[in-house]
């Protein structure tokens, strides 16, 4: 991870524009972004309709910084049309998600579009597609950050959704999103009756590298958040490591009985830089203060 921390969020809460209402209601709830979703929740003939929620939704919002739209894929009617809708709106969200992407030249297009009419949000893609897992370097190089899209990539490989399958892509994408910066978000969990499912796949997916991890269900941000946001324990020793090892002159230090050196103190450093820029942004992390210094 190179240049300033990019502030990531932990937890993303998908609500299709089916409903103000329903739109609205859904920001009561705990996610560091709330997404108004375009595309695969809405069906074809309610497109007219969902656009002029998410408009109606974007004028209301208190914060449209953390606000997210998934729009259709781009090249077809339904994405122009979100587009316009987008851009020809006063307020406009802080992350636009991008559906079906096969390229990076797509993001770049997107960028393109969205900034001749002065907006310039942050473009997010879905990685769903062969093509997307395959070019992944170059697409994490492009976009500011990326979505596991398990449900179509499985569909597309004929494999079940389950961990094993849809491992590899993962790991792919941790590695990419790593080299650039970017933000690393994992797929929904489409297990709902099964809560365990959901804080393994979760904390599996930490392991991993990830940083987030999306929801289709408000009941689920409690377990993503808890294992996702920053830790005021991993706060706190992150930056005892960064100490330690500036106290050794950049070189090898020993702390509670472990080993550390240069690696683990650039881990610590972006560990806590990245747990400032999320505090920055979605809320306030509770610090941790054991060692006696600030967390």
């Amino acid at each position: 991870m190179t240049g300033t921390a990019r502030a990531v969020p932990r937890s993303i809460l998908y609500t299709p524009a089916l409903s103000l209402e329903r739109v609205v209601k859904a920001w009561s709830y705990d996610a560091d972004v709330h997404l108004i979703d375009l595309e695969d929740s809405v069906p074809p003939a309610d497109k007219p309709a969902a656009r002029a929620v998410c408009r109606a939704a974007l004028e209301q919002a208190p914060r449209p910084q953390n606000l997210a739209v998934r729009i259709n894929e781009l090249g077809s009617l339904a994405a122009l049309h979100d587009l316009l809708m987008l851009t020809d709106s006063q307020i406009r969200p802080g992350i636009v998600l991008m559906t079906m992407v096969t390229s990076a030249d797509e993001v770049d297009l997107l960028r393109r579009m969205l900034a001749s009419a002065g907006a310039f949000p942050e473009v997010y893609v879905t990685v769903e597609t062969v093509e997307a897992v395959t070019r992944i370097d170059s697409i994490a190089g492009a976009a500011d950050g990326l979505v596991f899209g398990s449900a179509d990539l499985a569909a597309t490989l004929g494999v079940d959704i389950g961990w094993e399958a849809m491992q590899a892509a993962r790991q792919a994408m941790a590695m990419a999103c790593a080299r650039f910066g970017t933000a690393c978000i994992d797929t929904a969990n489409y297990r709902l009756a099964e809560p365990a499912v959901l804080t393994e796949e979760t904390t599996r997916v930490r392991a991993l590298g990830f940083h987030g991890k999306a929801t289709v269900h408000p009941r689920e941000l409690d377990v993503i958040n808890r294992i996702l946001r920053p830790r005021p324990d991993e706060l706190a020793l992150a930056r005892r490591v960064a100490r330690a090892v500036a106290a050794a002159d950049g070189g090898i230090a020993v702390l509670d009985g472990n080993m550390v050196g240069p690696p683990f103190a650039r881990l610590a450093r972006d560990t806590v830089a990245r747990g400032d820029a999320w505090t920055s942004r979605f809320g306030v992390c509770v610090t941790g203060t054991a060692d006696g210094g600030e967390a």
